[in-house]
């Protein structure tokens, strides 16, 4: 299975403003987000790239943009029907072909630049089948991310049959039903903010669309279809993924890139003194 296209979504209304924002990547070097994803997608060896957008928002990205080898196309998601129309919006650019995704507001430090998609499409391409990228998480954090059960692979560590997939489980939900042997307790499988899916999935959101009121619907719910009707996988991925649409995701994101990179001592350094020169909170109304 050859992926060749990938498909990011940033057209999200309430976070349109994450990809045009800029932080320092390993090298030191400052970059927009949109474009450490591009790159993320590009290092996997896929030179075309749909960037699904909200209207007007094309000119502001192509910009950004501009320097980077890819090959990028814009595709316009008209009206605020959310994430899985999103991907949706782009099923005339992917033509019948599996395809990486990935998300706007996620973007991964421990590894060199494309390395964490290049794996994931190297596993799809090998195993020719859908494969999600996941990550052991605690159970706080459920609320924050899609999770998957399922069953180890025999024979291929870090490699699972997806079963089940729940958008954003309680911690009930999670321990009922996304079961994974070999987890310690209170860690789940989490979406790593990357896919490589196959065209059944656009079938699959048309018809959920066609019958859910308003047309929205949730890619988990679409992803958990896609499992029972052919192999989805999912892969265990070692670095780390930093959403930079929660609350203080930018300044976490940045910390990670810059502790993975050049200046990592540096920025210790600052990190420390800035900390040091902190004064103590009083104590039981005491004066400091």
């Amino acid at each position: 299975m050859k992926i060749r296209k990938a498909v990011i979504t940033a057209a999200a209304r309430d976070q349109r403003h994450l990809p045009i924002q800029t932080l320092f990547d390993q090298n030191g070097i400052e970059r927009s987000i949109l474009s450490m994803i591009v790159r993320e997608a590009h290092g996997s060896g896929i030179d075309e790239i749909c960037i699904v957008v909200w209207p007007g928002d094309q000119e502001v990205f192509a910009q950004l943009l501009a320097s980077e080898a890819a090959k990028v196309t814009f595709v316009i998601q008209a009206e605020a029907r959310g994430y899985a129309d999103a991907v949706y919006c782009a099923r005339e650019f992917v033509a019948g072909e599996p395809f990486l995704h990935l998300v706007g507001d996620h973007i991964y430090a421990g590894t060199e630049s494309g390395s964490c998609a290049r794996r994931l499409v190297e596993v799809a391409a090998t195993e020719r089948c859908a494969v999600s990228a996941v990550q052991i998480t605690r159970e706080s954090l459920l609320p924050l991310y899609g999770t998957i059960g399922g069953q180890q692979i025999h024979g291929k560590p870090g490699l699972f049959r997806i079963d089940t997939v729940l958008e954003k489980p309680s911690p009930t939900q999670a321990e009922l039903q996304l079961i994974v042997p070999g987890l310690r307790s209170g860690q789940y499988l989490c979406f790593h903010g990357m896919h490589v899916l196959t065209p059944v999935l656009f079938e699959i959101l048309e018809q959920l669309q066609s019958s859910a009121a308003g047309g929205r619907v949730s890619l988990s719910l679409a992803l958990a279809e896609l499992a029972r009707r052919e192999q989805y996988l999912a892969l265990i991925q070692h670095s780390r993924r930093y959403d930079v649409g929660v609350k203080y995701g930018l300044l976490e994101a940045q910390l990670a890139l810059a502790l993975d990179g050049h200046d990592r001592d540096e920025v210790l350094t600052r990190v420390v003194n800035m900390l040091a020169q902190r004064q103590p909170h009083p104590i039981n109304g005491a004066s400091a």
